[in-house]
């Protein structure tokens, strides 16, 4: 899904720049199917208007084995597991790319955004529904890996994973904290209800990715099913201030600017590391942070 993601954005841009518009290669096209990726991608109960209409109804007894309700989301690559931490990453960046460039998109591919979005975010808060835990995982990958099958026939185990405070889950909760509060801004005006409903969980789920420490792949109940597929391997301390970073802007709340100053040496702000993708968010984590450090500048500049 990270490769999607990056195309999006790259497609968003090619199809608004004057001088390729005409070029050979039809961005438009590209951009639409991209979007339309995600609808082959749902898991859950499928809408009457959904476009990929060789899927069907999927997963629908997930949480079960929890006695909660975690029907939705999507489903990772060519597997049937949903993997919590690369999905809450695949969020964000499609509502950094609404945030940034929705005002070029065409209106239609707008709107299949915001659907996609809305099909992520309807299932990282029934994640988050839980006090001071989170559900970080479903479907054992093992056994799904082992046995190549559509989601509407599946018959491997639909293990769910969950993390529950002391236990830490930075990394996941930081992201999903991220991928809230940057959809929050996308719904703003189109649902101020649902926007609300979307910030007061990040704010929540920062609070605990805060709070308890420590990478969720480092839990032995998880790591079974996370490893090797979605470890931790580059550090929770940057979901942290990613975390940090969207509540700032959803927010304007100076707090978590302060706490980005404030943790950036400790969190390894300063690391100079070139990568970015579900693991590493720090080149992200940068170019937010400017964004904040030109305003602030330009601002200043006006006073005098």
């Amino acid at each position: 899904m990270n490769f999607i993601l990056r195309l999006i954005l790259t497609l968003i841009f090619l199809t608004n720049a004057p001088n390729l518009v005409h070029s050979y290669h039809n961005y438009q096209e590209a951009l639409t199917k991209c979007i339309l990726f995600f609808e082959g991608q749902r898991s859950g109960y499928l809408p009457l208007d959904q476009r990929v209409d060789w899927r069907a109804n999927s997963g629908l007894g997930d949480g079960s084995d929890r006695g909660v309700d975690l029907t939705g989301g999507y489903y990772d690559a060519g597997d049937n597991v949903k993997f919590n931490f690369p999905m809450a990453f695949t969020t964000t960046m499609l509502a950094w790319s609404v945030v940034e460039f929705g005002e070029l998109m065409p209106p239609i591919e707008v709107r299949n955004s915001l659907v996609a979005i809305k099909w992520a975010t309807d299932y990282l808060l029934k994640t988050v529904a839980r006090p001071n835990g989170i559900y970080v995982q479903v479907g054992d990958p093992i056994s799904d890996h082992n046995c190549w099958e559509r989601p509407e026939d599946m018959d491997t185990k639909r293990t769910s994973y969950v993390v529950d405070a002391p236990n830490p889950a930075s990394d996941v909760a930081g992201e999903t904290a991220a991928a809230l509060a940057a959809s929050s801004m996308v719904f703003r005006k189109a649902d101020p209800g649902y926007a609300d409903t979307l910030l007061r969980n990040a704010i929540t789920t920062f609070q605990y990715a805060d709070n308890y420490r420590g990478a969720y792949s480092d839990n032995s109940d998880v790591r079974q099913g996370a490893c090797p597929f979605y470890c931790d391997f580059d550090g929770y301390q940057d979901e942290l201030l990613w975390g940090a970073a969207w509540l700032r802007r959803a927010t304007q709340n100076d707090t978590y600017l302060n706490y980005i100053q404030s943790n950036a040496h400790t969190l390894g702000a300063d690391d100079n590391i070139n990568e970015f993708g579900w693991d590493n968010k720090h080149a992200g984590l940068n170019v937010l942070v400017s964004k904040v450090r030109i305003l602030f500048i330009i601002f200043n500049l006006h006073l005098f």
